[in-house]
């Protein structure tokens, strides 16, 4: 009897609610090719998934916001996440950063063995690539894993044509095997796991349940 493998699903979400933000548009397409490939889509904004600025204080007394309780569901329900990300300073907008720490203090949390593949649209030359190795950092740190090769797309606000699509031909096939080849990723990882393991991680010199972080799969 032929095992029915399901279509695998992909948090699509962009960094930026801005209407007129190339990243928003740079998610959408990305969005369109998963689509087209057969993996089942669920759009976001960053805007989807309102936080206060992090406060130890204030997780305290009101527990974990609604935006990142919200966040973490749609982590957890989809099998792989793609961010479409600003670069703001040279680095991740503190929005995003934001978000991911406080998700990050949801136990288990679910950063920990997710697909994540990050790309960025800019108007500069170097396409807010600078950015996406700073979101690296906090991702890894939780046990994602980034896919390697990023997606970054320079002169974003010249480079959609009207119908939302890339109007460079290399640029819009480097996009789709990106994506694709991403998907081929998750469909591994998903579908045919290989060794399963504790991550461990001391952050002091000495054991202590205060600062160590232990995840299990």
């Amino acid at each position: 009897m032929e095992t029915q493998i399901r279509p695998l699903k992909y948090l699509v979400m962009a960094g930026s609610g801005r209407a007129g933000s190339v990243n928003r548009r740079l998610a959408d397409r990305a969005a369109r090719v998963v689509s087209d490939r057969g993996g089942i889509v669920d759009a976001a904004l960053i805007t989807d998934f309102a936080v206060p600025v992090y406060d130890g204080d204030l997780e305290g007394g009101d527990g974990i916001p609604d935006g990142a309780e919200e966040f973490r569901r749609r982590l957890q329900f989809n099998d792989a996440f793609i961010l479409a990300s600003p670069e703001y300073n040279a680095s991740l907008p503190g929005s995003v950063k934001n978000l991911i720490d406080w998700t990050s203090r949801i136990h288990p949390q679910p950063f920990h063995e997710k697909q994540v593949l990050v790309m960025s649209a800019s108007p500069s030359m170097a396409g807010g690539n600078r950015g996406l190795w700073a979101l690296r950092i906090p991702l890894e740190h939780l046990g994602a894993r980034v896919y390697p090769d990023m997606f970054s797309l320079a002169q974003a606000h010249d480079a959609f044509t009207a119908d939302g699509d890339l109007a460079d031909d290399p640029l819009r096939k480097r996009l789709a095997d990106n994506v694709a080849a991403f998907m081929d990723l998750v469909e591994a990882a998903t579908h045919y796991p290989c060794i399963r393991h504790a991550w461990v991680e001391f952050l002091g010199e000495r054991p202590d349940p205060v600062i160590d972080r232990v995840e299990m799969t």
